[in-house]
């Protein structure tokens, strides 16, 4: 029933009209469902797309969820990719297809999405502290048997403040949580020492409303992170697992029947893959859950630099499935060029666009954008260094390569599924 559900939340979002919400749509397909403008399989280029305009790449997506699923598998991974990164429920489907065994969330919000949609298993990687959404999940879990939860606890306060509000609310299911270990002093969020970890899980134990099924983390709060930083933290946390289970703080195997050890973000699931596969054997089964997200679009800038592929390359691959296309609307002086594409519709948190392709107003033919340099994004503009020698006119088209899909897909409602030659095929709908 849960994958029935799903199926048809999913299926629903074809039937959702094209409007003026959604920006770069053709104005021409106004009133059409979203699917029926699928089926037209319009080109990105003459089909009436307005500038600018957000592209995934249709083989670079298929591509990416290959290579993670096989990853996973060859390494003894389960996989639950960050959904924060894109917020979009046809990817969660298809990351499911793939054999992914849940989704991973940030906030609460991002677990009514998911659950809006269908999914089933939701690792959230943060404590909830919040007592109306706590009263939600608790009413979430007692509605639904077969909903698997987990959340991050790394406090004895917020375990206080978790056992509160789930008693208020009358929950009958305990919720599943893990210990955070920090990544170090001047990380993020999650305990610093093992000593505070047993405290979290002291407190845990003393609840009826919680239960402590594992330990987790994110190494890429290490400070300073490299290869050896990295996995000496990931040792501390497979460790903590260990040490947690010998002293049975997991209960009795009745009531836990898996130890869950997570990380994993996408700049070293490499050490992940290589500091789990040397857990010790445990008194039960440990789900090695991975947690990387940005993968399935992958990125031109930040991720490609970092992508563990770069580091062991005959383990595949990530391609960037990213490009946002937009028009020159001014050559004010010589050297200087303006697109009609600005902050608003790109990511700028960690690196500009980078100009990748020209296709000509005049003739529709398609040149490497050798010359070009983004130097700033206004609003709705980009600033375009353009070297002597480089021929771009108003109204040519510029293909952007973008950085970060974190800060991609959260200004886009509604991104057209393009094949290579620039068919769309598909639409994708993001809900930030």
């Amino acid at each position: 029933m849960a994958t029935d559900h799903r199926d048809q939340a999913v299926a629903a979002l074809a039937r959702e009209r094209v409007d003026h919400r959604f920006k770069g749509l053709p104005p021409s397909a106004e009133g059409l469902t979203v699917g029926e403008l699928a089926a037209e399989r319009r080109s990105l280029f003459t089909g009436g797309f307005t500038t600018p305009v957000l592209a995934l790449s249709a083989e670079a997506l298929e591509h990416n969820l290959v290579a993670m699923e096989r990853y996973s598998a060859a390494h003894g991974l389960a996989f639950a990719p960050h959904g924060k990164t894109s917020l979009a429920p046809q990817l969660f489907e298809r990351q499911l297809a793939h054999g992914a065994w849940g989704i991973t969330a940030a906030v609460p919000t991002q677990v009514r999405i998911y659950r809006a949609f269908g999914i089933q298993r939701i690792f959230l990687a943060n404590e909830v502290v919040d007592a109306a959404a706590l009263h939600w999940l608790a009413a979430e879990l007692d509605a639904d048997p077969d909903f698997r939860f987990i959340a991050y606890v790394d406090s004895v306060r917020g375990v206080e403040l978790m056992d509160a509000a789930l008693r208020e609310a009358g929950a009958r299911r305990p919720v599943d949580v893990v210990v955070e270990l920090g990544g170090g002093e001047g990380a993020r969020t999650g305990v610093r020492t093992e000593a505070e970890c047993a405290a979290v899980a002291d407190a845990v134990a003393a609840t009826g409303t919680l239960r402590l099924v594992g330990v987790a983390g994110y190494e890429g709060e290490v400070p300073k992170p490299d290869g050896e930083r990295v996995r000496a933290w990931l040792r501390r946390l497979t460790a903590l697992a260990a040490d947690f289970d010998a002293a049975g703080r997991f209960g009795d195997v009745d009531e836990v029947d898996e130890v869950v050890v997570s990380a994993g973000g996408s700049a070293w699931f490499d050490a992940v893959a290589d500091v789990f596969a040397e857990l010790p054997t445990l008194s039960r089964p440990v789900l090695k859950l991975l947690r990387s997200g940005a993968y399935v679009s992958h990125d031109d800038g930040h991720y490609r630099h970092i992508t563990p592929f770069n580091r062991v390359p005959e383990e595949g691959e990530l391609h960037p499935a990213f490009r946002l296309w937009a028009q020159v609307v001014s050559r004010p002086e010589p050297g200087q060029a303006f697109l009609n594409a600005g902050k608003r519709d790109a990511a700028y948190d960690l690196d500009m666009p980078e100009p990748q392709l020209i296709r000509s107003a005049r003739d529709a033919t398609t040149r490497p954008a050798t010359g070009l340099t983004i130097t700033a994004l206004s609003d709705q503009h980009a600033w375009v260094s353009v070297a002597d020698d480089t021929p771009l006119e108003v109204g040519d088209w510029v293909a952007l390569g973008l950085s970060h899909p974190c800060t991609s897909f959260d200004k886009w409602q509604l991104i057209p599924v393009a094949e290579s030659n620039g068919t769309v095929t598909d639409y994708i709908r993001t809900f930030f």
